[in-house]
């Protein structure tokens, strides 16, 4: 067998966005300004197969969500049982965006960025603010008065919903329901297989979507905005490798080790795409057939965690509120900061998982606390850079919280979390032995 065969799709990804870097920097150093590479190459060839990726990947969301939520209701078989997943889920993720909020401020208030920041540097520029909803409108939206309006807008929190309904009426009409349940099943087995389709030229769509990044954004543009800048990392860093791993182990006594090497694939995928809700097919594979959690769990904590879960997003919000505060020598006092915890850990719930989205939660947060709105246009520069970032970070809270629920289910393979090479898929997982057959069975 050949290296290029040999060679694992987390290899592939990694050198994708290693190479994709290298590119874009090289390009926004030596030929920014270039008119046909602008045209050609960073507007053209890596925009157009960046998006397509990027769409493939959409496309593949609404099915693999509805599917695979029904199999898991159906597989978990107890509706009460159903209750205790969701509830500690949804206990969970309120709890990671609550700590990862508060270590954002703290870590802020330590350091202090934008204290003495020269507001004649920059280019500020107003963002409309998203007026927050009141919380008994959150709810009201879960459930959909038009199911095929939701799945058609991909509004995840009422398909989720839906999905989950659908699942517990199968439940109770029981064996006669059966073959929608083996029907479900295989359209599940299909939508998996097309993930991997997916995913065979993924190295290919992030190296595209790097390489545009950088080629626009370069590195010299994190020059005026370090402090910010280095702070949010700081705060993503402490977050993902502190608290979440430090949840892990608590809670499951499970190697933190073997879960960060076993999250490699989904967090490269998260940083080049950045959109918990684009990766959501790669979180759940890796969630399921990397690190073992059984599919009944997976199916019901991935896509809920793609929808609600966002402390890499409550981090930006919480270091950009003090950032804001002292640029424009404003003081929040302890009540101005404990209403940003509050309010970024409601924005959180149905937010969708799109890239840029943080920036108008920001805007519904400064408006609660009377932070003038202009102050956003300081961070936007840097804030692609720090979105892929954060959504890494969300991605990995989904699988910690997933790994937490199913070891508390008693729904994990500990064998499977053991093994380093399972799930890992190499250019044999793409075969049509199996097409062959079934065109030869017609």
């Amino acid at each position: 067998m050949s290296e290029a065969k040999k060679m694992s799709l987390t290899v592939k990804v990694l050198l994708g966005l290693v190479l994709g870097l290298i590119t874009g920097v090289l390009i926004n150093t030596f030929l920014a300004g270039n008119a046909f590479v602008d045209t050609w190459l960073t507007n053209g060839v890596f925009h157009m197969v960046g998006k397509m990726f990027v769409n493939a990947l959409k496309m593949l969301v609404v099915p693999l969500v509805t599917f695979s939520l029904i199999c898991g209701v159906c597989g978990i078989g107890d509706i009460k049982a159903l209750g205790r997943i969701g509830t500690k889920s949804f206990g969970l993720y309120v709890l990671t965006t609550a700590i990862a909020i508060s270590t954002a401020i703290l870590l802020a208030t330590i350091i202090g960025p934008g204290k003495g920041f020269k507001m004649d540097t920059v280019e500020t520029k107003d963002v409309v603010a998203k007026e927050a909803p009141p919380v008994t409108q959150v709810f009201i939206d879960i459930i959909p008065s038009n199911p095929i309006k939701a799945f058609a807008e991909g509004e995840m929190l009422s398909i989720i919903f839906y999905a989950i309904m659908f699942g517990v009426s199968i439940l109770l009409v029981g064996a006669r329901a059966r073959p929608i349940v083996d029907a479900a099943e295989m359209l599940n087995e299909v939508a998996m297989k097309m993930v991997t389709l997916v995913m065979s030229i993924a190295h290919i769509g992030v190296f595209c979507l790097i390489a545009k990044t950088f080629a626009q954004q370069g590195i010299g543009l994190l020059l005026p905005m370090a402090s910010y800048f280095f702070t949010v990392v700081g705060a993503l860093a402490i977050h993902l490798f502190v608290t979440l791993l430090a949840l892990l182990f608590v809670f499951t006594r499970l190697s933190p080790m073997t879960f960060m090497k076993k999250m490699r694939n989904a967090q490269a995928f998260a940083f080049s795409t950045a959109s918990s809700s684009a990766t959501l097919p790669i979180t759940l594979r890796s969630v399921s057939e990397r690190l073992g959690v059984n599919n009944s769990v997976a199916s019901f904590t991935v896509p809920l965690g793609a929808t609600i879960n966002m402390d890499g997003t409550a981090i930006m919000q919480g270091v950009a509120t003090v950032f804001i505060a002292n640029v424009y020598g404003i003081e929040l006092g302890l009540g101005g900061y404990l209403t940003v915890i509050g309010m970024s850990v409601l924005a959180s719930i149905g937010t969708a998982g799109v890239p840029g989205v943080g920036l108008i939660m920001l805007a519904m947060v400064l408006n609660q606390v009377g932070l003038p709105l202009e102050g956003i246009g300081i961070i936007m520069g840097v804030d692609r850079l720090l979105d892929m970032c954060r959504t890494a970070v969300n991605i990995t809270g989904d699988a910690m919280v997933s790994t937490v629920v199913a070891k508390g289910e008693n729904k994990i393979d500990y064998d499977v979390y053991r093994d380093p090479e399972a799930g890992v898929l190499d250019a044999d997982d793409i075969h049509i032995t199996d097409a062959e057959k079934l065109a030869h069975a017609s």
